[in-house]
Protein backbone atom coordinates (compact mmCIF):
# COMPACT_ATOMS: atom_id res chain seq x y z
CA UNK A 1 0.00 0.00 0.00
CA UNK A 2 0.99 3.54 -0.63
CA UNK A 3 -0.33 5.50 2.82
CA UNK A 4 0.18 9.40 2.64
CA UNK A 5 0.52 11.69 5.92
CA UNK A 6 -0.30 14.92 6.03
CA UNK A 7 0.15 17.74 8.60
CA UNK A 8 0.63 21.54 8.59
CA UNK A 9 3.27 22.75 11.06
CA UNK A 10 1.15 24.82 14.12
CA UNK A 11 2.58 24.10 16.75
CA UNK A 12 4.63 20.46 17.50
CA UNK A 13 1.42 18.42 18.17
CA UNK A 14 0.14 17.99 14.50
CA UNK A 15 4.13 16.87 13.76
CA UNK A 16 4.06 14.80 16.85
CA UNK A 17 0.77 12.91 16.00
CA UNK A 18 2.18 12.43 12.28
CA UNK A 19 5.17 11.29 13.38
CA UNK A 20 3.67 8.42 15.72
CA UNK A 21 1.44 7.15 12.57
CA UNK A 22 4.29 7.02 10.83
CA UNK A 23 6.00 4.86 13.04
CA UNK A 24 2.97 2.59 13.76
CA UNK A 25 2.32 1.99 10.50
CA UNK A 26 5.84 0.84 9.58
CA UNK A 27 6.35 -1.33 12.19
CA UNK A 28 2.90 -3.05 11.05
CA UNK A 29 3.40 -2.98 7.59
CA UNK A 30 7.44 -2.49 7.23
CA UNK A 31 7.21 -3.29 3.71
CA UNK A 32 4.43 -0.21 2.47
CA UNK A 33 5.52 3.16 0.95
CA UNK A 34 4.88 5.85 3.56
CA UNK A 35 5.32 9.39 3.27
CA UNK A 36 5.26 12.48 5.48
CA UNK A 37 4.51 15.56 4.28
CA UNK A 38 4.32 19.01 5.78
CA UNK A 39 2.27 21.80 3.73
CA UNK A 40 3.98 24.22 5.39
CA UNK A 41 7.29 22.77 2.74
CA UNK A 42 5.33 24.59 0.09
CA UNK A 43 4.61 27.71 1.53
CA UNK A 44 6.52 30.94 0.17
CA UNK A 45 9.74 31.85 2.50
CA UNK A 46 7.10 35.38 3.15
CA UNK A 47 4.01 33.04 4.21
CA UNK A 48 5.98 30.53 5.96
CA UNK A 49 7.54 33.55 8.01
CA UNK A 50 4.79 34.96 9.10
CA UNK A 51 2.38 31.23 9.33
CA UNK A 52 5.48 30.33 11.92
CA UNK A 53 4.99 33.58 14.17
CA UNK A 54 1.80 34.54 13.42
CA UNK A 55 -0.07 31.62 15.93
CA UNK A 56 2.68 32.17 18.42
CA UNK A 57 2.44 36.20 18.64
CA UNK A 58 -1.30 35.93 18.86
CA UNK A 59 -1.93 33.39 21.67
CA UNK A 60 1.51 35.14 23.52
CA UNK A 61 0.35 38.59 23.51
CA UNK A 62 -3.72 38.54 22.20
CA UNK A 63 -5.12 35.09 23.62
CA UNK A 64 -8.63 36.24 23.89
CA UNK A 65 -8.89 37.23 20.23
CA UNK A 66 -7.42 33.90 19.24
CA UNK A 67 -10.35 32.51 21.36
CA UNK A 68 -12.82 34.97 19.34
CA UNK A 69 -11.81 33.93 15.98
CA UNK A 70 -11.41 29.79 16.99
CA UNK A 71 -15.32 30.33 18.53
CA UNK A 72 -16.53 32.55 14.97
CA UNK A 73 -14.96 29.77 12.71
CA UNK A 74 -16.24 26.93 14.42
CA UNK A 75 -19.33 27.24 12.58
CA UNK A 76 -20.67 25.64 9.75
CA UNK A 77 -22.05 28.54 7.86
CA UNK A 78 -19.04 30.25 8.78
CA UNK A 79 -16.23 27.56 7.98
CA UNK A 80 -18.39 26.47 4.65
CA UNK A 81 -17.57 29.96 3.81
CA UNK A 82 -13.78 30.04 4.28
CA UNK A 83 -13.64 26.70 2.54
CA UNK A 84 -15.39 28.12 -0.98
CA UNK A 85 -12.83 31.10 -0.66
CA UNK A 86 -10.15 29.14 -0.22
CA UNK A 87 -11.07 26.65 -2.79
CA UNK A 88 -11.54 29.54 -5.36
CA UNK A 89 -7.80 30.74 -4.71
CA UNK A 90 -5.45 28.06 -6.51
CA UNK A 91 -2.44 29.22 -4.22
CA UNK A 92 0.46 27.63 -4.58
CA UNK A 93 0.80 25.48 -1.90
CA UNK A 94 -2.71 23.88 -2.99
CA UNK A 95 -1.35 23.29 -6.11
CA UNK A 96 2.01 21.68 -5.41
CA UNK A 97 -0.10 19.20 -2.40
CA UNK A 98 -2.36 18.31 -5.43
CA UNK A 99 0.47 17.13 -7.97
CA UNK A 100 2.17 15.41 -4.81
CA UNK A 101 -1.24 13.67 -4.44
CA UNK A 102 -1.67 12.76 -7.80
CA UNK A 103 2.01 11.43 -8.08
CA UNK A 104 2.24 9.61 -5.10
CA UNK A 105 -1.00 7.92 -5.44
CA UNK A 106 -1.88 7.07 -2.34
CA UNK A 107 -4.24 4.56 -1.03
CA UNK A 108 -5.29 6.48 2.12
CA UNK A 109 -4.10 10.11 3.68
CA UNK A 110 -3.98 10.92 7.02
CA UNK A 111 -4.63 14.29 7.78
CA UNK A 112 -3.45 15.47 11.36
CA UNK A 113 -4.16 18.86 10.42
CA UNK A 114 -7.29 19.93 8.89
CA UNK A 115 -5.81 22.07 6.13
CA UNK A 116 -4.74 18.82 3.70
CA UNK A 117 -8.96 17.93 3.81
CA UNK A 118 -9.99 20.98 2.23
CA UNK A 119 -7.39 20.54 -0.48
CA UNK A 120 -8.45 17.33 -1.06
CA UNK A 121 -12.36 17.55 -0.97
CA UNK A 122 -11.46 20.49 -3.88
CA UNK A 123 -9.30 17.77 -5.58
CA UNK A 124 -12.55 15.37 -5.15
CA UNK A 125 -14.94 18.35 -6.48
CA UNK A 126 -12.57 18.72 -9.65
CA UNK A 127 -12.96 15.04 -10.19
CA UNK A 128 -9.29 14.96 -9.79
CA UNK A 129 -8.24 11.26 -8.33
CA UNK A 130 -4.93 10.28 -6.81
CA UNK A 131 -3.65 8.07 -10.20
CA UNK A 132 -5.44 10.00 -12.52
CA UNK A 133 -8.08 7.36 -13.37
CA UNK A 134 -9.14 4.99 -10.12
CA UNK A 135 -10.83 5.54 -7.03
CA UNK A 136 -10.14 8.32 -4.57
CA UNK A 137 -7.60 7.72 -1.25
CA UNK A 138 -9.40 7.44 1.72
CA UNK A 139 -9.95 10.66 3.06
CA UNK A 140 -9.13 10.69 7.09
CA UNK A 141 -9.86 13.16 9.54
CA UNK A 142 -7.49 12.34 13.04
CA UNK A 143 -8.30 15.27 15.24
CA UNK A 144 -5.84 16.29 17.46
CA UNK A 145 -7.87 17.58 20.55
CA UNK A 146 -10.28 17.02 22.58
CA UNK A 147 -12.97 18.87 20.98
CA UNK A 148 -13.23 18.33 17.54
CA UNK A 149 -13.28 22.03 15.45
CA UNK A 150 -15.60 22.54 12.70
CA UNK A 151 -12.43 22.51 10.27
CA UNK A 152 -11.62 19.24 10.87
CA UNK A 153 -15.05 18.66 8.93
CA UNK A 154 -14.80 18.72 5.21
CA UNK A 155 -16.48 17.39 2.52
CA UNK A 156 -15.12 13.61 1.55
CA UNK A 157 -13.91 12.89 4.74
CA UNK A 158 -14.03 9.15 4.95
CA UNK A 159 -12.88 8.40 8.34
CA UNK A 160 -12.58 10.47 11.60
CA UNK A 161 -10.54 9.40 13.91
CA UNK A 162 -11.37 11.36 17.37
CA UNK A 163 -9.85 11.47 20.74
CA UNK A 164 -12.86 9.95 23.01
CA UNK A 165 -16.10 8.96 22.75
CA UNK A 166 -17.11 12.74 23.90
CA UNK A 167 -15.37 13.69 21.00
CA UNK A 168 -17.18 11.60 18.43
CA UNK A 169 -20.66 12.62 19.56
CA UNK A 170 -20.34 15.99 18.93
CA UNK A 171 -19.42 15.42 15.12
CA UNK A 172 -22.61 13.51 15.50
CA UNK A 173 -24.51 16.30 16.48
CA UNK A 174 -23.12 18.41 13.64
CA UNK A 175 -24.27 15.58 11.22
CA UNK A 176 -21.33 13.07 10.53
CA UNK A 177 -22.23 9.59 10.06
CA UNK A 178 -21.52 7.42 13.37
CA UNK A 179 -20.45 4.72 11.03
CA UNK A 180 -17.41 6.92 9.94
CA UNK A 181 -16.48 8.04 13.32
CA UNK A 182 -13.72 5.98 15.76
CA UNK A 183 -12.94 7.42 18.94
CA UNK A 184 -9.12 5.97 18.83
CA UNK A 185 -7.80 8.15 20.92
CA UNK A 186 -4.91 11.60 19.59
CA UNK A 187 -1.86 8.97 17.95
CA UNK A 188 1.56 9.42 20.61
CA UNK A 189 4.63 8.05 19.88
CA UNK A 190 4.96 3.99 21.14
CA UNK A 191 7.91 4.90 23.83
CA UNK A 192 4.85 6.35 25.71
CA UNK A 193 3.59 2.34 25.92
CA UNK A 194 6.61 1.45 27.63
CA UNK A 195 7.94 1.43 31.23
CA UNK A 196 11.03 2.91 31.38
CA UNK A 197 13.61 2.81 34.64
CA UNK A 198 12.64 5.56 36.49
CA UNK A 199 15.64 4.91 39.25
CA UNK A 200 18.10 4.69 35.60
CA UNK A 201 16.25 8.36 34.71
CA UNK A 202 16.77 9.97 37.65
CA UNK A 203 20.22 9.03 38.00
CA UNK A 204 20.68 10.28 33.96
CA UNK A 205 19.00 13.76 34.76
CA UNK A 206 21.06 13.87 37.98
CA UNK A 207 18.11 14.26 40.17
CA UNK A 208 17.19 12.74 43.80
CA UNK A 209 15.21 9.85 44.22
CA UNK A 210 13.65 10.86 47.62
CA UNK A 211 12.00 14.13 46.54
CA UNK A 212 8.39 14.54 44.92
CA UNK A 213 8.98 15.83 41.22
CA UNK A 214 7.16 18.44 39.60
CA UNK A 215 7.64 18.27 35.62
CA UNK A 216 7.19 22.08 34.02
CA UNK A 217 6.37 22.02 30.21
CA UNK A 218 6.33 24.99 28.32
CA UNK A 219 5.68 23.32 24.84
CA UNK A 220 7.64 23.01 21.79
CA UNK A 221 8.27 26.74 21.54
CA UNK A 222 8.90 27.21 24.70
CA UNK A 223 5.70 29.58 25.19
CA UNK A 224 4.03 30.77 28.57
CA UNK A 225 5.23 31.88 32.50
CA UNK A 226 7.52 29.62 32.67
CA UNK A 227 9.96 31.49 34.75
CA UNK A 228 7.18 33.22 36.97
CA UNK A 229 5.88 29.25 37.20
CA UNK A 230 9.34 28.58 38.76
CA UNK A 231 9.77 31.18 40.76
CA UNK A 232 5.73 30.29 42.46
CA UNK A 233 7.13 26.55 42.53
CA UNK A 234 10.29 27.89 44.49
CA UNK A 235 8.02 29.42 47.39
CA UNK A 236 6.56 25.72 48.80
CA UNK A 237 7.85 24.94 51.72
CA UNK A 238 7.20 21.22 51.16
CA UNK A 239 10.66 19.68 49.76
CA UNK A 240 10.11 18.60 46.49
CA UNK A 241 12.37 19.42 42.68
CA UNK A 242 11.66 20.47 39.65
CA UNK A 243 12.46 19.69 36.19
CA UNK A 244 11.67 22.26 33.55
CA UNK A 245 11.47 21.57 29.82
CA UNK A 246 11.88 24.93 28.05
CA UNK A 247 11.39 23.51 24.08
CA UNK A 248 13.06 25.14 21.30
CA UNK A 249 13.41 29.13 23.10
CA UNK A 250 17.27 28.49 23.94
CA UNK A 251 17.09 31.91 25.09
CA UNK A 252 14.50 30.84 27.75
CA UNK A 253 16.43 27.95 28.87
CA UNK A 254 19.76 30.13 29.17
CA UNK A 255 17.67 33.14 31.61
CA UNK A 256 16.23 30.11 33.61
CA UNK A 257 19.51 28.05 33.60
CA UNK A 258 21.56 31.40 35.34
CA UNK A 259 18.80 31.68 38.31
CA UNK A 260 19.47 30.09 41.84
CA UNK A 261 16.23 27.90 42.93
CA UNK A 262 15.76 27.07 46.99
CA UNK A 263 14.56 23.72 45.60
CA UNK A 264 16.53 21.53 43.24
CA UNK A 265 16.17 22.58 39.62
CA UNK A 266 17.19 20.67 36.36
CA UNK A 267 16.77 23.17 33.36
CA UNK A 268 16.50 21.20 30.18
CA UNK A 269 16.20 22.63 26.00
CA UNK A 270 13.91 20.65 23.72
CA UNK A 271 13.63 17.15 25.30
CA UNK A 272 13.35 14.09 22.84
CA UNK A 273 13.22 11.82 26.04
CA UNK A 274 9.84 13.11 27.17
CA UNK A 275 8.79 9.34 27.84
CA UNK A 276 10.94 9.21 30.51
CA UNK A 277 10.57 12.68 32.22
CA UNK A 278 7.02 11.91 32.85
CA UNK A 279 7.71 8.52 34.31
CA UNK A 280 9.85 10.41 37.28
CA UNK A 281 7.22 13.31 37.26
CA UNK A 282 4.52 12.60 40.43
CA UNK A 283 2.81 16.15 38.68
CA UNK A 284 2.75 17.91 35.62
CA UNK A 285 2.09 21.42 35.12
CA UNK A 286 1.36 22.41 31.97
CA UNK A 287 -0.85 23.73 29.13
CA UNK A 288 -3.08 21.36 27.70
CA UNK A 289 -2.00 20.35 24.41
CA UNK A 290 -4.11 17.56 22.91
CA UNK A 291 -0.34 15.70 22.41
CA UNK A 292 1.08 16.36 25.30
CA UNK A 293 -2.18 15.77 27.57
CA UNK A 294 -2.64 12.09 25.63
CA UNK A 295 1.20 11.43 26.47
CA UNK A 296 0.33 12.19 29.92
CA UNK A 297 -2.45 10.04 30.17
CA UNK A 298 -0.93 7.49 28.33
CA UNK A 299 1.96 7.33 31.36
CA UNK A 300 -0.96 7.97 34.09
CA UNK A 301 0.73 10.95 35.14
CA UNK A 302 -2.04 13.86 36.90
CA UNK A 303 -1.90 17.34 35.13
CA UNK A 304 -1.86 20.63 36.48
CA UNK A 305 -2.93 23.00 34.30
CA UNK A 306 -2.14 26.86 34.20
CA UNK A 307 -3.65 29.21 31.76
CA UNK A 308 -5.02 27.63 29.21
CA UNK A 309 -5.13 29.39 25.78
CA UNK A 310 -8.98 29.95 25.25
CA UNK A 311 -10.39 27.83 22.12
CA UNK A 312 -8.68 24.34 21.85
CA UNK A 313 -6.71 24.94 24.91
CA UNK A 314 -9.96 25.64 27.19
CA UNK A 315 -11.91 22.97 25.59
CA UNK A 316 -9.20 20.18 26.69
CA UNK A 317 -9.29 21.70 29.55
CA UNK A 318 -12.87 21.45 30.32
CA UNK A 319 -12.20 17.49 29.25
CA UNK A 320 -9.45 16.60 31.56
CA UNK A 321 -11.20 18.44 34.77
CA UNK A 322 -14.55 17.04 34.27
CA UNK A 323 -12.96 13.39 33.80
CA UNK A 324 -10.84 13.82 36.87
CA UNK A 325 -7.37 13.53 35.31
CA UNK A 326 -6.25 16.99 35.93
CA UNK A 327 -6.70 20.07 38.21
CA UNK A 328 -6.19 23.82 37.13
CA UNK A 329 -4.87 26.62 38.40
CA UNK A 330 -6.10 30.73 36.92
CA UNK A 331 -3.19 32.57 38.17
CA UNK A 332 0.35 31.40 38.31
CA UNK A 333 0.45 32.66 42.19
CA UNK A 334 -1.82 30.44 43.19
CA UNK A 335 0.55 27.49 42.29
CA UNK A 336 2.53 27.19 46.05
CA UNK A 337 -0.96 26.51 47.99
CA UNK A 338 -2.37 24.03 45.17
CA UNK A 339 1.23 22.03 44.89
CA UNK A 340 1.73 21.92 48.54
CA UNK A 341 -2.19 20.69 48.87
CA UNK A 342 -1.43 17.93 46.24
CA UNK A 343 1.46 16.48 47.18
CA UNK A 344 0.07 16.27 50.99
CA UNK A 345 -3.24 14.55 49.77
CA UNK A 346 -4.07 11.63 48.28
CA UNK A 347 -6.26 13.51 45.48
CA UNK A 348 -2.82 13.27 43.31
CA UNK A 349 -3.12 9.22 43.51
CA UNK A 350 -7.12 10.03 41.75
CA UNK A 351 -5.90 12.24 39.56
CA UNK A 352 -3.02 9.45 38.37
CA UNK A 353 -5.91 7.02 38.31
CA UNK A 354 -8.27 8.70 36.50
CA UNK A 355 -5.64 9.68 34.25
CA UNK A 356 -4.16 6.22 33.25
CA UNK A 357 -8.14 5.13 32.79
CA UNK A 358 -8.55 7.47 30.20
CA UNK A 359 -5.20 7.06 28.67
CA UNK A 360 -5.09 4.94 24.94
CA UNK A 361 -0.90 4.64 24.48
CA UNK A 362 -2.00 1.93 21.39
CA UNK A 363 -3.95 4.86 20.03
CA UNK A 364 -1.49 5.50 16.81
CA UNK A 365 -1.81 1.64 16.37
CA UNK A 366 -5.54 1.32 16.39
CA UNK A 367 -5.93 4.03 13.41
CA UNK A 368 -3.63 2.31 11.31
CA UNK A 369 -5.69 -0.94 11.90
CA UNK A 370 -9.01 1.24 11.04
CA UNK A 371 -7.47 2.47 8.17
CA UNK A 372 -6.21 -0.85 7.06
CA UNK A 373 -9.40 -2.04 7.47
CA UNK A 374 -11.20 0.03 4.95
CA UNK A 375 -8.66 0.15 2.19
CA UNK A 376 -8.44 -3.50 2.13
CA UNK A 377 -12.36 -4.16 2.61
CA UNK A 378 -12.09 -6.64 5.19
Amino acid sequence: MRILIATVTAGGGHLAAAAALDEAWRATRPRDVVEQIDLVKFFSPLHRKIHAAGYVKLVERAPELWGMIFAKTDNAKVARRMNRIQSLVPGRSRQQFARLVKHFKPDAVLCTHYAPLEMLATMRKNGARADGAGKHPLCVSIVTDFEAHMLWMAKGVDLYCVAAEETKARLVARGAVAENILATGIPIAAKFSANPDAQAVRRTLGIRDDLPTVLVLSGGFGMGPVAKVLAELDKVTQPLQTVVVCGRNEELRRELAAQDYKHPTRVLGFASNMHELMSVADLIVSKPGGLTSSEALAMGKPLLILDPIPGQEAANSDFLLERGAATKVNRVEDLPYRVTQLLASKKLEALAKAARDLGRPKAAEHVCREVLRRVSGD
